[in-house]
């Protein structure tokens, strides 16, 4: 589109990211405007699971994290293996959901990221409803290949749009708020700067 940025058409199927099962398609159109890096995006999808079924799920997920007996606390998540802990499963899940925020934002027309590790993740106990977690997580820039350190306070409750704060090690202009603007599922720290939360 001449002085706006290139528009791309999609489709394409999404799969559940713990079972690998096909989740639904989706139409996208993603405009990369020249006037800045976040892309425009609009997006349909048509889901093969019902909302109850994604609301059963992040309900199972929920009941998981708040039924500890103690914060969560861990460290390098996928291990050197690539294993995970069965217990850290839940952490993890909300660490893709969190992180797809960051790397939606961080994107370029050029470049690109996926989520490589959770390094470190703390959980806050709250006197409300909702979780709270401080997480490291480590992303894999495309093509570059560098590896992003970025620090995430994530906050979540079922039926609420996941917020995401972050600040990521390559960025200099300091704290960036990549909370979502609509109910989703979430099921589906290097830097000491992370001490602004």
């Amino acid at each position: 589109i001449p002085d706006s940025g290139h528009k791309y058409y999609l489709q394409f199927t999404t799969e559940d990211y713990k079972s690998g099962e096909n989740a639904g398609s989706c139409l996208a159109t993603v405009l990369y405007p020249k006037t800045k890096s976040t892309p425009v995006v609009t997006i349909k999808c048509m889901h093969t699971k019902d909302q109850k079924q994604i609301e059963e799920e992040d309900n199972r997920l929920y009941q998981k994290i708040r039924h500890q007996t103690k914060p969560i606390i861990g460290n390098n998540i996928p291990d050197s293996y690539g294993n995970i802990e069965p217990a850290l499963e839940p952490v993890w899940a909300l660490a893709v959901a969190g992180s797809s925020y960051i790397m939606w934002e961080k994107s370029t027309e050029n470049l690109g990221y996926f989520m490589a590790q959770v390094k470190s993740v703390k959980q806050w106990i709250r006197k409300d409803d909702f979780t709270e977690f401080d997480y490291t997580v480590l992303l894999h820039e495309i093509p570059t290949q560098e590896i992003v350190s970025c620090h995430m306070r994530l906050t979540w409750l079922p039926g609420h749009p996941l917020k995401v704060k972050y600040f990521c090690a390559s960025d200099n202009q300091g704290l960036q708020d990549g909370s979502g603007m609509e109910s989703g599922s979430a099921a589906g720290i290097l830097n000491e700067r992370g001490a602004n939360f």
